[in-house]
């Protein structure tokens, strides 16, 4: 290996190792900081024409997968995809007396969270398994 340093054109490739370690640390964003939530887009609105129980919202990149996810048990629900180019999805809920649509949008997405937590379990429980049968 030689001693000379290697020169190198400004726009070249350069190996991750040969790299100088940033004199600055970086801030990752807490996720769940109220206040950097007011600095996120706004991805739902709930749409004109909305009640207490009878509600249509709109959703910014979402597609069908959170839209088939999101079927709280209520009097209605459904949603549709304006059009395949757009991420906008609509959800429609109507609900019976005594819950309010939002109530019902919050238990769905809940519920998909409660979901999602038993998926992962598994998973990693299965994955666990599966490294334990094949070291023994």
């Amino acid at each position: 290996m030689s001693s000379k340093k290697k020169t190198q054109e400004p726009d070249a490739d350069v190996s991750m190792g040969d790299v100088p370690a940033a004199d600055t640390e970086v801030a990752v964003a807490d996720v769940n900081d109220p206040a950097m939530l007011a600095f996120e887009e706004q991805r739902i609105r709930i749409l004109p024409g909305s009640l207490a129980t009878a509600a249509s919202f709109e959703f910014q990149k979402e597609d069908h997968t959170l839209g088939n996810a999101l079927r709280p048990e209520v009097e209605f629900c459904g949603y549709s995809i304006p059009h395949p180019s757009e991420e906008v999805m609509n959800i429609r809920i109507q609900t019976y007396e005594g819950t309010t649509a939002v109530e019902a949008l919050e238990k769905g997405f809940n519920d998909l969270m409660d979901l999602c937590d038993v998926v992962a379990e598994k998973f990693v429980a299965a994955r666990e398994e599966n490294v334990s049968r094949m070291e023994s």
